[in-house]
Parts: C-alpha cells; structure tokens; sequence
C-alpha cells in the first residue's frame, strides 16, 4: 500500500544529524512506492532541505520562526501540526533522539495514534511492514505491525542505513506558516557538557571506560585512541559515578543506548545495566585484566590484560595502518 510519510529532519549547530537521512531511508521502506516528504523546522532551516532530497526524499516542507531556534516541545509540536494538518500523512518517522523521544509521545497523543519507538529495522513480510525493537533491556526482541490508522515510528540511531547520497536529485522546497504563539518554555541558555568531537549516540566507532581506568587521567588513552579511529568516548555508570568522567558520556540503561560498528571496552565488567546500553554493537571488543568478567561473554574479541599497556598498543597499530592505507 503507498502511502505519504513525512520524514522530521533534526537539525544540529546549523547541519542534518546523520539520523535524519536513516529516517528518510526508513520512510523509504515504509512509503511502499509512497512519497517521502521531509520536514525541517527551526529559525533558518530551508537551506538544509536540498540534502534530505540527495538522501532520498521527494520534497520537503519547512516551518521557519524566530521561536522556534532553539527546540521546545510546545513550539516544535505546533510547526509539526501544522504540516500534518497541511499534509494528511499516512506515515511518520522520527529519529529516536532526545528529541524525537519528548516529541513523538506528545504528537501521538495529539492525533490519538499509536507509536512504535525505538525501532532497530524495518521490512516487507507477507504483505504487512514489519517494525522490530528490543525489548527487556535489549535481551529479546519484538516484532510489529500497524492495522490500522496512522504509522508512527521512531528509529534508533546507527541501526538503518541511509540511501546513497545522490547529488542530481531535485525536488519541490515549500514552507508552511504555522503560529508559534503560548509558549510556555524559554529557552535561555544551553551549556552542553558533552564531549568535543564524534556524537557518541551516532559514533561508528566507541571506546569506553569502566571503574578500571582508574582515574580522570586514565581515559587519555581512551580518547588518543578514539581520536585516531575518529571515535567518541563513553563510559560505564561506574566511571561517572567515581567522577573519572561526566555523565553525558555514560553508556547504558540509564545513560545512552548506542549502537556503533565498533565498541572497544576498556576495565568494564560488564554489568547488566551497562549490557543493555551496548550489546547491539555489531562488533564488541573487551579489555579486562579479570578472565571472568562479564564482559565478555557478549565481546566477539576480548583482550585479558592492562588496559594501560593494551590500549596504547593499539594506538599505535592503527596510526600504522592509517598511514600504510
């Protein structure tokens, strides 16, 4: 069945996140020879409209306001019925960001439709769109299906891949009026504490720090080798709760689930809280003096000794190899 999906852009320090090009390549799938139409809201956005069309969709329509710079869940919510009031949609897809999770919650409501969050991949099977999630911390997963009403759906970050970028593509830019008025959040000021560098919710590649790394000053090695591969550092709950780290770097049930190509832990046990943040990397590394820890049963490669001697080993490796490709 073809349907119209609209696609929410996220915008990011005046470029597209990378997980609004996985949102179009969903809503690809989910359109079934449908159209695609990106959304992108925001103070001064329309600029960035021709790269959702090179990812993939059809046209895009955006909602510009001076109160809308910064993102609010009340503006933001306002713009978006707006275009869906405009549109008549079939479908939605969000990224499942800390944006996408306050927002899609609140639209759902609004429209009285389910949602399915947190999906990790969809597909065509037997005539129905099959979204599958994790579930139980990410030990089991489920798989479903809309019959009925509107599709909704958040996807989690690195886990769709996008469309190949395709430069000749063009299509119709329009904007919608929306009236952003009642606000009832300002936003003042934004301190961000996170670290410089590759987003950790988007990073293909991470390495992460546990209670074994000792001190603030153990994780220099952590991001010296991050830094070669062009990496994010995290770290476990531990980490952050004996202030080696901050919190925006925590990785888990409580911090960020993440899902890169490459996740390389360093002096982490393995606790389940943790498990739950990391074990849809597709390929685990652990690095761990104790032959028992818990980590490793979920590494594919696990590495019994000093993080101090290993990692720094490694660095050096892959400057080798970068400067022999």
């Amino acid at each position: 069945m073809a349907r119209k999906v609209l696609v929410l852009g996220e915008v990011r320090d005046g470029s597209l996140r990378n997980v609004s090009f996985e949102a179009v390549a969903a809503g690809k799938t989910a359109s079934e020879g449908g159209e695609v139409v990106g959304v992108l809201i925001g103070d001064s956005v329309s600029a960035l409209a021709n790269e959702m069309i090179h990812y993939g969709a059809d046209r895009v329509v955006t909602v510009e306001d001076e109160k809308l710079k910064q993102y609010t869940p009340d503006g933001f919510s306002q713009a978006l019925m707006a275009v869906i009031d405009s549109e008549s949609p079939e479908g939605l897809i969000f990224g499942h960001t800390a944006l996408g999770k306050d927002l899609a919650p609140k639209i759902a409501a609004k429209l009285e439709s389910g949602l399915i969050s947190d999906v990790t991949s969809l597909e065509e099977a037997g005539g129905n769109l099959v979204f599958t999630r994790p579930i139980y911390s990410g030990k089991a997963f489920e798989k479903k299906i809309v019959t009925d009403g509107l599709l909704f759906a958040t996807i989690r970050p690195n886990n769709i891949a996008p469309l190949e970028k395709d430069e000749s593509r063009s299509g119709d830019v329009a904007s919608v009026a929306a009236e952003i008025k009642d606000l009832r959040t300002i936003i003042k000021e934004i301190v961000r504490k996170a670290s410089e560098g590759v987003d950790l919710s988007e990073a293909k590649v991470i390495i992460a720090g546990g209670r074994g790394v000792k001190s603030e000053e153990g994780f220099e090695p952590l991001k010296e080798l991050a830094s070669v591969l062009n990496g994010a550092v995290g770290a476990s709950r531990g980490a952050c709760d004996a202030d080696y780290c901050d919190y925006s770097l925590q990785i888990g049930q409580t911090g960020k689930v993440v899902t890169p190509d490459l996740y390389i832990a360093c002096g982490i046990s393995g606790a389940i809280q943790h498990l739950a943040g990391m074990s849809n990397s597709k390929v685990i590394v652990a690095i761990n003096k104790d032959p028992e820890a818990n980590i490793f049963k979920v590494a594919d490669y696990g590495i019994v000794g000093d993080l101090f001697e290993v990692v720094p080993l490694l660095t050096e490796e892959f400057k080798k190899l970068k400067v022999n490709a």
